[in-house]
């Protein structure tokens, strides 16, 4: 019986590495009964927002769905479609798995790593005010001077319900995949109520599961300089939003940039499975762009789906055409374009 799953081929780059995909998959003999749905920026233009309606109503129907890349404006414009998608679905955890592979140049090797991020508060919860509003103004009173006036000012809520649903979803995550460690990130050293909350409850989480995974936890600035020193002395990393949104594109640089770097996103029954990287329309109809993020993302949607001879059968594909270094994209020093590549991985399927 096909997997009904929602298929959302993105903006810029996105509906030609999802072309890949979708054959590569095809290839790899997992039947999929695709429900073709439409966001982004060449959406907007005809129905008035980068995010119909039928988007949301098809992920929620469907539980399942796999998402091209979609062009976020940088300080004007909309607000982002994924941010948006997260939210609306309660996507809580967001998973980015970091992995070395053979025949990708970086400065590391053996490296399998996996940030867990919370999607759904922090300073990504979108509470912010502009200079001089009257929401600004009384919170700068409230501070008594410890906020220059005339700040636009943005609100960092964390929760002890969020703190432990992400945490505790990075320990069933470690047992799940016989993980040995997690640690948890923050400042609170200097956010201590905040931060301070995040890091207490983690260590609530973290006494249920003593007997079988080891805890400990990093600073954010220490983690940073951890990871580009002996990242390899890490397994599972669980953090609020923003410090999780800027360690997991650290951590993808470690293993070879963006065009390595596979997400997920998942609720309660409900999931997302999307590239890291951006759509990059400067490249958009040329041939160009590496789809192995989006072919590992769909990896972990395999793995979701519980096809796990496939997930497998897959990612070995992919590093087998990596490894030789013949037919892979600019950015893996071969010549190859995105078609090319996937026509690449769908032979060693075969």
């Amino acid at each position: 019986m096909a997997h009904k799953v929602t298929l959302i081929p993105g903006d810029g780059t996105g509906p030609e590495i999802t072309e890949t995909v979708v054959n590569v998959l095809e290839a790899a003999g997992v039947k999929i009964d695709w429900d073709i749905v439409y966001a982004g920026i060449d959406i907007m233009e005809k129905e008035g927002t980068p995010l119909p309606p039928n988007v949301l109503e098809s992920i929620k129907r469907n539980k399942v769905a796999l998402k091209g890349p979609v062009t976020t404006p940088i300080g004007t414009g909309f607000r982002s479609v994924n941010v948006a998608i997260r939210k609306e679905l309660d996507l809580f955890a967001c998973v980015r798995p970091c992995k070395t592979y053979q025949g990708v140049k970086s400065k590391f090797d053996h490296i399998d790593l996996v940030v867990v991020r919370e999607n759904t508060e922090d300073l990504y919860a979108g509470v912010e005010y502009p200079q001089d509003s009257d929401e600004a103004q009384q919170i700068i009173a409230l501070s008594k001077n410890k906020i220059r006036k005339h700040s636009a000012i943005s609100i960092k809520p964390i929760s002890a319900f969020a703190s432990e649903r992400i945490v505790r979803y990075a320990f069933d995550y470690a047992v799940k995949h016989n993980r040995q460690k997690v640690t948890a990130v923050c400042k609170a050293n200097i956010m201590k109520y905040t931060d301070g909350l995040f890091y207490e409850t983690a260590r609530k989480v973290a006494k249920e599961y003593e007997s079988k995974i080891e805890y400990n936890e990093r600073l954010i600035d220490n983690m940073c300089m951890q990871l580009v020193a002996k990242p390899e002395f890490y397994d599972i990393i669980v953090l609020p939003n923003l410090y999780g949104d800027i360690l997991s594109d650290l951590c993808a640089g470690l293993v070879g940039g963006l065009g390595m770097a596979p997400g997920a996103n998942i609720g309660d029954g409900i999931a997302l499975f999307e590239p890291a990287h951006g759509s990059s329309p400067k490249y958009k109809g040329q041939n160009k762009v590496n789809p192995c993020a989006m072919l590992l993302s769909a990896k972990l949607m395999l793995d979701y789906l519980g096809e796990s001879g496939a997930s497998f059968r897959l990612e070995r594909a992919i590093s087998s055409v990596i490894s030789t270094h013949k037919k892979v994209t600019y950015d893996l020093g071969g010549y190859s374009g995105t078609r090319e590549m996937g026509q690449a991985i769908i032979e060693k399927l075969k």
